[in-house]
C-alpha cells in the first residue's frame, strides 16, 4: 500500500490521498522525469477474494480500453504498472469538480447551461460510439462528471463500459447506478446499446436542471415543468424522449439527440403555437402590439434606466472600493443586473490580479459566476476581449493547491484563448496572441502523453516557433512585470527541459542561444524592490535567475558534438 513520499515505479511520488472507493485509493502524484502531476488509483490484490479478481480484471480493462480513447473530454491513462501486492493506474489529474457536489451546493443548475453541457456530453458519447468497435459508457450521471476550471467537462470512470458485441443478445451483468441506469442494465431485457447512453444522458439532464435526484423519493422522472414551469417545453420533449422505457421510442443515435438539442427552441409549445397562428394572428397582434408599445414605453424606459443605473453605480462602487471584497461584492451585484455586459466580469478579473495570485477560493467564486452565465456572456460583441483576460489570469495568475507550475496554468487557460481566437477580430495583435497562448497550452496537455508513447518527434519546432513569437510580442508589450517574469519562466524551463529534443526537430544552436539570450535580457530589465507590494515579483525574478546557469548549460550540453560525430 502507496504512503505519502513513496516513489511508484522509480518515477511518481505519492503527495496526497484525493479519493478512495470500495477497494481502491486514488493519490496525486508528482512525476519527477517531468514535473508534471497524475492522479493514481490504486488497487489491492487480495488472494481467493472473488469480487477482488471482478474488480482488478474491470480496472485492467479499463485501463487498456483508456489508453486506446483521445479526446478532450476524457481523461488519459498513461501507465499501468502491476506490482506483487498492487496494481497502479496512473491517469490525468483533473482539476475541478464533479458536478453531483455542484448540485448538492447550488442546486438545480441554469437552463442555458445544462444545455451547453449536455452538448459536450453528446459529442463524447458520439465518439465513443463511433469507436470500432462502438463503446458503451453505461454510467453517465453527475457524479461521474467533472466541470474543469475552464469551463469544460471530463467524462470520468469507466469502471463498467464495455464493448458492444453485435453478436451478443443480452448482457452478463446487471450494472449502472440506480436511478440513472436504463431498464435494460439491469438484465433479461437486451444488450445495452448506444440507447442506454441515450437514456442515462437523458436522467442526468433531469437531474441537473430541475435539481431533483432520481435516485432519492419519489424515483421517478417527471416532466421537468412539474418543478420549474419556466423551463422550456422543448427541453420537456426531449428529456421525456431520452428517457422513454423501451429504446425504440427513443432518440437512436447522440447525433440525432444532439441535433435536438442545438434546435430545442424551435419544439417549445409556444414557438410552434406562434409559427401555426403567425398569419392568422398578424393582424390583431400588431395592433395591440402598438398599443401596448404606447402604453409600455414610458415603462419599460423607466425599467431599462433604473437597471442601467443599477449596473453604473455597483461598477462605480466597485472602481472606487478599496477592499477587494467589496469590489467583488459590487461586480458580482453588477453581473446579477446585466449578465451579458462583460464590464462586471472584467472587473472581476482585474480585481483578482492586483496581489498577483488567483487562489482556489477565488477560482471557485469566479466559477460559478462565469459558468452560471456563461452562454448569456457569450453573446456579447467584446466576449473575445473578456475570454482573453480569463485565459491571461488562469495562464499567469493561476495558483491551484498552491501550486504555479506554468504547464497546469497553461492547460486551464488554453479554452479561454480558444474562445478568444474565435470571437476576436481576424488579424489583431490580441487574436494572434490568443492563437500563439492556444497552441503552447494545447502542446503542454499533449506532450506527456506523447513523450510515453514515444511519439512526440516533431512536436518541437512549432513550440519554439510559439514561444519565439509571444516573447517577441511581449518585448513592447504594456503587460504588468509579473506578466513578463511568468512568461520568462515558461520560457527558460522549456529550454532546460527540452533542449536536446528543439536540436532533434531541426532548431539551431543560435537560434535557441537566441532565444534564451533575449529572456535574460527581459529579466534583467525588470527593476524589483522587496516591499509589501512588489515581494512575489522579486521572489519570481529571483526564481528565474537561479535557474539561468542551469539552462545555459542545458543548451550546451545539448549541442555538443556525441562521440560518433567526433
Amino acid at each position: 500500500m502507496a504512503q505519502i513520499g513513496d516513489v511508484i515505479d522509480g518515477k511518481y511520488k505519492i503527495l496526497t490521498q484525493i479519493g478512495a472507493g470500495g477497494m481502491s485509493k486514488v493519490y496525486l502524484a508528482m512525476d519527477s522525469r517531468l514535473n508534471k502531476q497524475w492522479a493514481v488509483k490504486e488497487l489491492e490484490k487480495r488472494a481467493h477474494d472473488k469480487n477482488n479478481d471482478v474488480v482488478i480484471q474491470s480496472a485492467i480493462a479499463e485501463a487498456g480500453m483508456m489508453k486506446k480513447l483521445d479526446h478532450p473530454n476524457l481523461p488519459r491513462i498513461v501507465d499501468i504498472i502491476d506490482e506483487e501486492n498492487v496494481i497502479y493506474v496512473v491517469m490525468d489529474y483533473i482539476e475541478g469538480e464533479p458536478l453531483d457536489k455542484i448540485l448538492e451546493e447550488y442546486g438545480a443548475q441554469p437552463q442555458d447551461l445544462v444545455i451547453e453541457w449536455a452538448k459536450q456530453l453528446c459529442e463524447v458519447l458520439m465518439y465513443l460510439h463511433n469507436r470500432k468497435p462502438p463503446i458503451i459508457y453505461r454510467d453517465m450521471k453527475p457524479g461521474n462528471v467533472m466541470l474543469k476550471p475552464d469551463g469544460n467537462l471530463k467524462l470520468i470512470d469507466f469502471g463498467i463500459a464495455r464493448e458492444y458485441k453485435e453478436q451478443n443478445l443480452a448482457d452478463t451483468q446487471c450494472l449502472g447506478t440506480r436511478g440513472y441506469a436504463a431498464p435494460e442494465q439491469y438484465g433479461g431485457k437486451g444488450q445495452t446499446d448506444q440507447r442506454t447512453d441515450i437514456f442515462c444522458l437523458g436522467v442526468t439532464i433531469y437531474h441537473l436542471v430541475t435539481g431533483k435526484n432520481p435516485a432519492e423519493p419519489p424515483y421517478e422522472i417527471y416532466p421537468i415543468r412539474k418543478w420549474n414551469p419556466a423551463l422550456s417545453s422543448g427541453l420537456e420533449r426531449i428529456v421525456d424522449k431520452c428517457t422513454q422505457l423501451n429504446p425504440e421510442d427513443r432518440y437512436q443515435s447522440c447525433e440525432e439527440l444532439l441535433y435536438a438539442l442545438n434546435h430545442y427552441n424551435e419544439i417549445d409549445e409556444e414557438y410552434r403555437n406562434t409559427q401555426k397562428n403567425k398569419v392568422k394572428k398578424f393582424a390583431t397582434s400588431a395592433i395591440i402590439s402598438l398599443i401596448c408599445f404606447v402604453i409600455s414605453l414610458g415603462t419599460f424606459i423607466g425599467k431599462n434606466v433604473i437597471n442601467g443605473n443599477d449596473y453604473d453605480e455597483n461598477i462605480s462602487l466597485a472602481e472606487k472600493s478599496s477592499d477587494q471584497d467589496s469590489k467583488e461584492n459590487y461586480y458580482e451585484k453588477a453581473i446579477e443586473v446585466y449578465p451579458d455586459r462583460t464590464g462586471g466580469y472584467l472587473g472581476l478579473v482585474n480585481t483578482y490580479k492586483s496581489d498577483n495570485s488567483f487562489d482556489e477560493n477565488e477560482e471557485a467564486r469566479f466559477k460559478k459566476i462565469i459558468n452560471t452565465n456563461l452562454a448569456t456572456v457569450k453573446k456579447a460583441d467584446d466576449y473575445g476581449e473578456l475570454a482573453f483576460e480569463i485565459g491571461k489570469l488562469y495562464w499567469y495568475y493561476y495558483d491551484y493547491g498552491n501550486n504555479t507550475d506554468n504547464t497546469t496554468r497553461s492547460k486551464s487557460a488554453a479554452q479561454w484563448f480558444k474562445d478568444a481566437k474565435s470571437s476576436l477580430e481576424e488579424g489583431t495583435d490580441e487574436q494572434k496572441m490568443a492563437e500563439v497562448y492556444e497552441a503552447i497550452g494545447n502542446f503542454n496537455n499533449t506532450v506527456t502523453i506523447n513523450i510515453e508513447e514515444a511519439n512526440d518527434k516533431g512536436m518541437y519546432k512549432p513550440y519554439f516557433k510559439n514561444l519565439s513569437q509571444l516573447i517577441k510580442m511581449m518585448k513592447n508589450s504594456k503587460e504588468q512585470e509579473k506578466v513578463k517574469l511568468e512568461l520568462y519562466n515558461l520560457t527558460i524551463s522549456a529550454i532546460e527541459n527540452y533542449a536536446r529534443k528543439f536540436k532533434n526537430d531541426g532548431i539551431s544552436q543560435a537560434k535557441l542561444q537566441a532565444l534564451y539570450d533575449d529572456v535574460v535580457k527581459g529579466v534583467n530589465k525588470i527593476q524589483t524592490t522587496t516591499d509589501d507590494n512588489t515581494d512575489k515579483i522579486y521572489l519570481l525574478k529571483n526564481e528565474i535567475l537561479g535557474k539561468i546557469p542551469g539552462c545555459q548549460d542545458s543548451i550546451t550540453n545539448a549541442y555538443r558534438p556525441s562521440m560518433e560525430e567526433e
